[in-house]
């Protein structure tokens, strides 16, 4: 074979084996955006096992803040689907496609891998938040061997895991006096991420990290300033530190003037 020809078919070989890179990764995004999209709840069929849940269905409680305001443990997602049904959900980028030097593309699915006998078994882990952009959000973390059931385990610990978040103005350079941002600094810490949350002025927007940022705006804020600390590049660690920093908002005790000047709002009433 001539030199000519030899090149002709290396070049030949060199484009199909790019034509299948490209294949290969163009089939990540689009199966990632399909997990994305959630069917709306159905609670016709719906039937509670636990007290509260019963207590939903006949309709003696109407609102979330009842449950929350008590303490009761949410232990079904019916409870959420029924009183609060126009959720939102986002899927967080807390893994990474295989890159060379690490340099892989960011994915809502973290791969990890346990060595055995048999051979290589990997899992999957997700995390998703979801909310209403009023005042409740919640954060879910779920793991499988697949990733279609980590998603599902994640999007239903994240209903469990509603909180009501406390809203308002406490900026020095704003005093309008409404929920666009929080009222207080508050500190959350998880391992050795630490995230500290600021009231902005309006029209500052999220000025956070990108997956805090989603937790941040399905809860109803729009301006923040933020600072963290640590090995941020777990983003699992991150997002602890903020779902546990927004916990402070509701649990921190504050004066009724106080809460006046600063336009505090929590949660959103029916």
């Amino acid at each position: 074979m001539s030199p000519a020809k030899k090149q002709q078919t290396t070049n030949k070989e060199t484009e199909e084996k790019i034509e299948v890179e490209k294949d290969i990764i163009t089939e990540l995004p689009e199966e990632e955006e399909d997990l994305k999209k959630e069917k709306k709840p159905d609670i016709t069929d719906w039937q509670p096992k636990t007290t509260t849940g019963k207590r939903v269905k006949q309709g003696e409680i109407k609102h979330i803040s009842q449950i929350l305001d008590q303490g009761t443990p949410i232990m079904e997602t019916g409870i959420i689907d029924a009183l609060l049904p126009n959720l939102k959900n986002e899927l967080l980028f807390i893994g990474q496609s295989k890159g060379k030097f690490g340099g892989g593309q960011k994915r809502i699915f973290r791969q990890t891998q346990k060595k055995t006998p048999e051979g290589n078994k990997p899992s999957f882990s997700c995390q998703a938040v979801v909310g209403n952009e009023d005042g409740y959000v919640g954060v879910g973390y779920g793991k499988s061997k697949d990733t279609v059931p980590a998603r599902e385990k994640a999007l239903h610990k994240a209903k469990l895991n509603i909180l009501k978040i406390k809203r308002g103005c406490g900026s020095w350079e704003c005093g309008c006096k409404t929920p666009h941002s929080i009222p207080y600094k508050v500190i959350g810490k998880c391992g050795s991420t630490k995230i500290v949350l600021m009231p902005a002025p309006k029209g500052k927007g999220l000025c956070v990290e990108q997956e805090c940022a989603k937790i941040l705006k399905l809860a109803g804020i729009k301006d923040i300033w933020s600072k963290s600390f640590g090995q941020t590049r777990v983003k699992t660690n991150l997002v602890a530190a903020c779902v546990e920093a927004l916990h402070k908002l509701s649990t921190t005790k504050i004066r009724p003037e106080d809460a006046e000047t600063t336009g505090i709002k929590e949660g959103q009433l029916a």
